[in-house]
Formats: structure tokens, sequence, C-alpha cells
């Protein structure tokens, strides 16, 4: 039977981390099922999700609290490998100038109306005429069954005229809400 270990870790940005953590894995017999990985303020910082044996789950876990040495600051908990029914699944895409708060409001509306973060990416950049700071977001949703996509995008469109943000929000699987 397989088990999953969700490890997070925070170091020091150098060369040679994945590697490390890749080796470890290796080493217990473990597949690398994926993994979000980034470089944010010179430090390494990462989400990955490994597949092991559960026999071999334990020892693989200490080896990779074992990886704190190597400067990471690591948390490692263990999930079902289980498959999930697939939920339908939303994009949503913003642009707009940068300004506190954007992220909480848009996350307060899909949080009210039921629908699940799967992936986040977002980056502030300088605007190509302006100068101006701009910000971008990029965000794939689980949607539960029953929810009303229109309904969604009604509330993110209303945000988006007060936020004066571009938005884009569309289904990509699973049947029209």
């Amino acid at each position: 039977m397989k088990t999953s270990l969700i490890l997070t870790l925070v170091g020091p940005d150098r060369p040679g981390l994945v590697s490390a953590v890749s080796a470890c894995a290796g080493a217990h017999g473990a597949n690398w099922m994926e993994s979000r990985l980034a470089r944010l303020a010179g430090q390494f910082a990462g989400v990955v999700r490994l597949e092991v044996e559960a026999a071999s789950a334990e020892a693989l876990e200490r080896a990779l609290m074992g990886l704190g040495a190597e400067g990471l600051k690591l948390a490692v908990v263990r999930a079902d490998s289980a498959a999930a029914a697939q939920p339908r699944l939303a994009r949503l895409e913003l642009v707009g100038h940068d300004r506190p708060g954007i992220v909480r409001d848009i996350s307060a509306v899909l949080a009210r109306h039921g629908l699940s973060i799967d992936a986040l990416e977002t980056t502030c950049e300088s605007a190509s005429m302006s100068g101006e700071p701009l910000f971008r977001a990029q965000a794939e949703l689980a949607v539960p069954a029953g929810v009303e996509l229109a309904a969604v995008r009604g509330d993110l469109e209303a945000l988006a005229n007060e936020l004066m943000v571009d938005l884009g929000f569309e289904e990509v699987s699973g049947s029209a809400g």
C-alpha cells in the first residue's frame, strides 16, 4: 500500500537543494509525484508530494527531517494516496495596479462560494508604459458540485470593478455550472 508524504521546505537558496531532497526520496524508494518550488526573496521555498510504500514512510520521514542539516526548515505530513473524485476545475486570471488586499478580497469571494484554490501564482512587476507596480495572479480552482459558476463570476466581476482590475474566470473541466 502506498502513502503520500507532503513535504514543505524553506531555506537559503543554493545549488543542490532539490538534488538533496530527491536523493533522499530515491534512497527510500519514493516517487516524486508533484511539486511547487520557487525562489522567494533569496529563499528556496517548496511543497513536494512524494509517494512511497507505507512500510518505508517512517524511515523516509526521518531521513527527510535530517535535511535540516542542509539549512532547510522542513515539515512532513502524511496523506492518503487514494485518488479522490476529480472536482470541476476553473481558472482565474487577474491583472491590475498593485495594492494591498487583492488576494484577501478575491480569496474571500472564492471561500464564500465554497471554491478551493488548488494552485495560486502571483507576481508583482513594473507596468510596461508607466513603470507602476502591476499585480498579476493566476489560480486553478476546485469547484464543488452544485456551485453555480455564474454566481461566482458575478461576484468576482463586481469585485474586479471595485478593485479596478481585469479579471478572467472560466471553467476548464466538468459540467457547466
